[in-house]
């Protein structure tokens, strides 16, 4: 029996929801599990990306995909064997597009079904979070659209998904260089200001209230952060013109990081996106930094099962 499933991408804390918010971009990997006689477990990456040649993955608890599969297989009383899972991965990896939570939630689903389902969506967004630890990346790649999620005391994954508005425009900018989630989370302060704290507070409010009365205007003020962007932008050459540029841009509703970075996310509404797009390219130019510029709707449907 062989099991594949497309997952989307994901941009994560979308200005001031850190850890919160996340929503789904149509880039997708394919997580292939299928059962084999040969015993043991195979993992098989294959991209189409020049910079990444097919690589056999080690299939113990140090990769991050056997690790989600053998905690499924155990919390139904069982242990992975003789099955081979490939990843074809269209999904730049270290560029804050979540690529580890996309093949880990295609594992996870693709591992459920050959099992039978025997776990429900609350413990597969569980297990999840359990071995990528960010629910605002994982919880939308199995969703779809804008997802707000809490990780609870007890390990579940609380989450609301709202409607996104269908003329807001997402324009991802994804730089030719890669930085670690680990590193860029290494520069973030142990402690925040009581200020800043509540300064986010009241923006997180403005951006839920944004999104869910398409109020364009309250949205350009809601993408204002003050926890970790203010820390990460140095990783990222240019990225402080590109959001003072764009600040009082027309049809422009915010600039944000992509989850811990690199990649940068623009939210828009309009028709100046090759506008917006030459903006960056031209800011990155002056520090030799080339990109992949696209624009995109949001993916509001999530992880899919393609074929049994």
């Amino acid at each position: 029996m062989k099991i594949s499933v497309k997952v989307p991408a994901t941009t994560a804390n979308i200005g001031p929801g850190f850890d919160s918010f996340g929503m789904a971009i149509p880039l997708y990997n394919i997580v292939t599990i299928e059962e084999t006689v040969l015993g043991g477990v195979e993992i098989e990456l294959i991209s189409k990306n020049d910079d990444i040649q097919d690589l056999h993955l080690p299939a113990d608890d140090t990769n991050i995909i056997y690790g989600a599969i053998e905690q499924l297989y155990a919390c139904v009383g069982q242990v992975p064997s003789a099955i081979k899972v490939t990843i074809d991965t269209n999904i730049p990896i270290a560029k804050g597009l979540g690529s580890s939570a996309s093949v880990i939630v295609g594992a996870l689903i693709a591992a459920n079904e050959l099992l039978g389902r025997p776990a429900d969506l609350d413990a597969l967004l569980s297990i999840a979070n359990e071995v990528e630890g960010h629910p605002d990346n994982t919880t939308p790649a199995f969703m779809g659209g804008f997802c707000i999620s809490s990780l609870e005391e007890d390990g579940s994954i609380k989450y609301c998904k709202l409607d996104w508005p269908g003329n807001w425009k997402l324009t991802l900018c994804v730089p030719d260089f890669e930085l670690s989630t680990s590193i860029s989370r290494s520069v973030l302060p142990e402690q925040i200001s009581r200020e800043d704290a509540v300064f986010n507070i009241r923006r997180s409010a403005m951006l839920v209230h944004a999104i869910h009365t398409k109020d364009a205007e309250l949205m350009k003020l809601a993408m204002q952060d003050k926890l970790h962007q203010p820390y990460r932008i140095r990783f990222v050459p240019g990225l402080e013109e590109v959001m003072e540029e764009l600040k009082n841009f027309e049809n422009v509703l915010g600039v944000a990081l992509s989850g811990a970075g690199p990649s940068i996310l623009v939210i828009s509404s309009g028709n100046n996106l090759d506008k917006i797009k030459e903006i960056i390219k031209t800011t990155w130019e002056k520090y030799s930094v080339k990109a992949a510029i696209n624009t995109f709707d949001i993916d509001n449907v999530g992880a899919e099962i393609l074929s049994k």
